[in-house]
């Protein structure tokens, strides 16, 4: 089972979350709606995992973030794409009141939310090699450099160019497909 975790403000049921269901099957893919306070959003994925057997996660900024605490708890293989790896920072401008992207519906992120996310912080892979990372240049949210260079040593592919949300991962899809058939990482 693959678990898929969206970004911050998005949710389950996106473009990304569709593409990897159309590929690797519609009953093989779980895309939850994540909880926007980050200690029920580890409770609530770490469920998730142990129910379902999961044994990829991919993730997306936000959802990358948590990917990669939970490889590193449990020793699983992750996908990140344009990942958060300082989300404590990045979202800050974000404490206050803002709105879904698929719904519009109106969510609170507090200054708590921001300073728990902390805790879920690795400060470097302990087996990079068990990551793929999608990076793209033209990220205007977060700097491609940072995860790149937190990931060293993990199968990395830089495209020059794209945006935050990585529309085109449809082009990704079996390299995702072939990191989590290898056998050999994790």
């Amino acid at each position: 089972m693959i678990l898929y975790l969206h970004g911050f403000a998005s949710c389950g049921d996106s473009t990304k979350s569709k593409l990897l269901k159309n590929y690797f099957g519609e009953d093989y893919v779980l895309s939850p709606d994540l909880p926007v306070s980050p200690a029920e959003a580890i409770s609530f994925i770490k469920k998730l995992i142990i129910e379902h057997e999961v044994s990829l996660i991919i993730g997306s900024s936000l959802g990358g973030y948590y990917a990669s605490y939970f490889a590193e708890l449990l020793r699983m293989k992750a996908v990140l794409i344009n990942p958060s790896t300082e989300p404590f920072i990045t979202l800050a401008p974000f404490v206050g009141t803002n709105h879904y992207w698929c719904s519009g519906e109106a969510f609170e992120f507090t200054r708590d939310d921001l300073k728990a996310l902390f805790e879920f912080a690795i400060a470097k892979p302990v087996d990079p090699k068990g990551y793929l990372l999608l990076l793209q240049t033209g990220d205007e949210l977060l700097d491609y450099k940072k995860a790149a260079k937190k990931y060293k040593g993990a199968k990395i592919i830089i495209e020059e160019g794209g945006n935050h949300r990585f529309e085109n991962l449809k082009e990704y899809l079996k390299i995702i497909k072939e990191f989590k058939d290898d056998a050999a990482h994790r």
